[in-house]
């Protein structure tokens, strides 16, 4: 590939065994794939996915949302030979539906969990339901905070952003009923001067341990960490940036993503849509930070085996949300596979304070 944002990754010659057929498989990132945030969290995967066997890996930094994208899925194709694209930003599905039926011998696997029937066969959306990890990351906020007063901070007023806060919030008052999470939603998928002053706002009304949901949650660790806050992660695992406040955080596994890989290189079958949580291998949790005690760190590791094994439901009646109204029944859980209740919440449960900025 041209261009300087082009990355070549290798696999060793002996990585290459007899019966594997050796497959290029490119990854596309919208910005640095160094940003602590949602392209990291694909570049971590592209690296373990470069070591299965018979893989090269290529990538390409800084791709905008636009038809740029497609001259540089088909940069890959044509030029580098690449057989499966990892086109890995939200808003490139649509140019990925554009390029598939010109590709048919090319896999594309976007990051959305958006394919429907219609959809080129060729393509696969996948999704990590990552209220799951949110919620063990709650667990561990609401076990160390002092205050009881938690900060969750929101990029976009959506459906998954408002499942990862429920879910934060809820298992923050699975260990302390009291606890209270207050919420803002900024409006910007990367807005670093916003999210900072969102930090300190936050730290000034007694919040001592903050989750952001932004693309790159970097700068809002950073803040706590320099305000003596606690913080959790999303993305990937933020623990370097703040040495003394991280507890955990949530993770997305889109190394999963190898396995779609090994389905086109072998012929096997592969799924169009895919979505899951920890059962699934879809998310994981980040390491604990040093101040995460024992008793804190077995309470989350319990909590997660609960998701493993499907005896913890996320969602399970009495649930309120936020305003008073009952939005779950008494003895009426939700799968956590419930693909249709999750994609429709609009609602924020009861113990966070803030709005959704939904009219």
């Amino acid at each position: 590939m041209v261009g300087a944002g082009s990355l070549l990754v290798s696999t060793p010659s002996r990585m290459f065994g007899q019966d594997v057929k050796p497959i290029t498989v490119g990854f596309i990132y919208a910005a640095t794939r160094n940003d602590y945030g949602w392209n990291q969290a694909h570049a971590v995967a592209a690296r373990r996915i470069a070591a299965l066997p018979g893989v090269k890996l290529v990538e390409q930094e800084r791709v905008p949302e636009t038809v740029q994208v497609e001259r540089v899925m088909e940069s890959m194709i044509q030029l580098d030979g690449a057989k499966v694209l990892f086109p890995t930003s939200f808003g490139f599905w649509p140019f990925i539906q554009k390029m598939a039926p010109k590709y048919p011998d090319v896999l594309f696997v976007h990051a959305g969990g958006l394919w429907k029937e219609g959809d080129a066969k060729n393509t696969i959306g996948y999704r990590g339901y990552m209220e799951e990890p949110h919620y063990l990351c709650g667990i561990a906020a609401g076990m160390m905070s002092k205050t009881g007063k938690l900060g969750f901070i929101g990029s976009k007023p959506l459906y998954f952003i408002f499942n990862n806060c429920n879910g934060f919030v809820m298992g923050a008052r699975s260990v302390r009923q009291d606890a209270t999470c207050q919420v803002v939603i900024t409006g910007d998928w990367d807005n670093p001067v916003k999210e900072a002053e969102t930090v300190n706002a936050l730290v000034d009304q007694g919040v001592d341990v903050i989750v952001a949901n932004v693309d790159s949650p970097k700068v809002a660790v950073e803040t706590a960490e320099r305000r003596g806050t606690m913080s959790c992660g999303y993305h990937t695992d933020l623990s370097a940036l703040a040495p003394n406040g991280f507890l955990t955080g949530a993770e997305w596994n889109w190394a999963k993503g190898g396995d779609f890989v090994k389905a086109w290189q072998t012929g096997g079958p592969y799924p169009n849509l895919y979505r899951g949580g920890f059962r699934q291998e879809m998310v994981a949790l980040s390491p604990f930070g040093k101040a995460v005690p024992q008793n804190v760190q077995q309470a989350v590791l319990a909590a997660r085996q609960g998701f493993l094994d499907d005896t913890l439901k996320l969602y399970k009646g009495p649930l309120k949300d936020n305003k008073g109204n009952q939005v779950i029944a008494a003895g009426q859980e939700i799968s956590n596979t419930d693909n249709a209740f999750k994609l429709n919440v609009k609602w924020l449960v009861e113990g966070a304070n803030g709005s959704t900025g939904l009219q």
